[in-house]
């Protein structure tokens, strides 16, 4: 990393006056930037005033030691990040070891050798600069995660209100025009416009919900409530998705199951995870959802005998930094966001998600909330 030492200020603290000039006139000559003062009560007053990026600090001086303006400087939040390096004549382990105790960073022994002075300040000003340089890239990263939260956020809102507005007219014209009355090819471009316009709808309901989950504007509310009473009201939605497809939907339900979580995350959950097996299902096929009691935890499954997943895709299935996403029998395209957003949501509610698949046979996913 290229440093240029004009970009850099020493503060030189010494009272004896020639170690003062030697020390700024070698460190000058390296085109740093330099303060001095003569003793401990002007040392703070200058870090305060020139804000400095290493100070090289005597040890022993009159009014006040090395080591006691350290200890106030480390203990200041706004001076405890400035390298010290200390100048002293005092050789023991003691004195070394209460240096760093003090917040030192290195020692320098007087007399002190030139060339040794000079590499022991760069490579202090080299971690001053990668310092630097980290806090800034960061600050660069959190801006531009900002900005495309924000940009998911707005594109996920604006869309979705017109996008629904289709969804509905679509609806509509499904219900009251039957395929005996605009024709079998008609019917069927008329329910694929309208599938093509739910994934469409469900894909900006996730963006919306990840983007305001990830920048914490999405808070979990806690209640009581029924899973049974919320997959019932689901499956009434899907079972007529699934049809498309001529796919049977078996619900496998216990009495009563209270858990105590976010109702709308649990919706959007189990609502992924039903039109995940739908979309990876075989036509005539069928999927099982169950919903029972495991180890003192709400257990929520849902099995296709579909596709399945591939060993080395289900390595890059769950986790944020390698996206995965692959198409449906019918060659439903999906995001890969979806799932994410599954395990982060169950994650919130205190339950863990997870699954089992075997290529060609199908795939079980599952997660746990938990009871009331």
């Amino acid at each position: 990393m290229q440093i240029n030492p004009s970009e850099y200020k020493i503060l030189i603290v010494d009272d004896v006056m020639s170690n003062v000039l030697l020390l700024k006139v070698l460190l000058t000559n390296e085109k740093f930037q330099i303060a001095t003062a003569a003793n401990g009560t002007q040392a703070l007053q200058q870090v305060e005033k020139e804000k400095p990026d290493l100070i090289l600090l005597d040890v022993m001086m009159p009014d006040m030691s090395g080591f006691d303006v350290a200890t106030k400087l480390k203990a200041d939040e706004k001076t405890t990040d400035i390298p010290i390096i200390f100048l002293t004549a005092l050789n023991s382990t003691t004195d070394i070891v209460k240096g760093f105790q003090v917040g030192g960073n290195d020692f320098i022994s007087k007399p002190f050798n030139k060339e040794e002075l000079i590499i022991r300040v760069m490579h202090q000003i080299s971690l001053v600069a990668a310092k630097r340089m980290l806090m800034q890239k960061t600050q660069e990263l959190e801006k531009t995660i900002a900005g495309r939260d924000k940009l998911y956020s707005v594109i996920a809102h604006d869309l979705r209100s017109p996008m629904g507005s289709i969804k509905m007219v679509l609806n509509m014209l499904i219900l009251n025009l039957p395929a005996e009355k605009i024709g079998e090819e008609m019917y069927e471009l008329l329910t694929m416009a309208n599938q093509t316009t739910e994934d469409v709808f469900a894909l900006l309901d996730n963006l919306l919900k990840w983007t305001k989950s990830q920048i914490g504007k999405l808070n979990v509310v806690y209640q009581h409530f029924d899973v049974n009473e919320v997959i019932d009201g689901i499956l009434e939605i899907f079972t007529m998705v699934a049809d498309l497809k001529h796919i049977k939907i078996n619900y496998n339900k216990t009495t009563a199951l209270t858990v105590n979580a976010d109702i709308d995350m649990v919706k959007t959950v189990i609502r992924n995870l039903i039109s995940n097996a739908i979309k990876f299902s075989n036509e005539d096929s069928q999927i099982i959802v169950r919903a029972e009691e495991k180890d003192g935890m709400a257990y929520i499954s849902v099995q296709d005998f579909g596709c399945g997943i591939d060993e080395e895709s289900q390595k890059k299935l769950l986790h944020t930094n390698t996206h995965y996403s692959t198409f449906g029998t019918n060659n439903e395209e999906g995001s890969g966001l979806g799932l994410l957003l599954c395990q982060d949501f169950v994650y919130k509610n205190g339950g863990q998600l997870g699954f089992t698949s075997v290529k060609g046979e199908g795939s079980t996913f599952y997660f746990t909330i938990p009871l009331k």
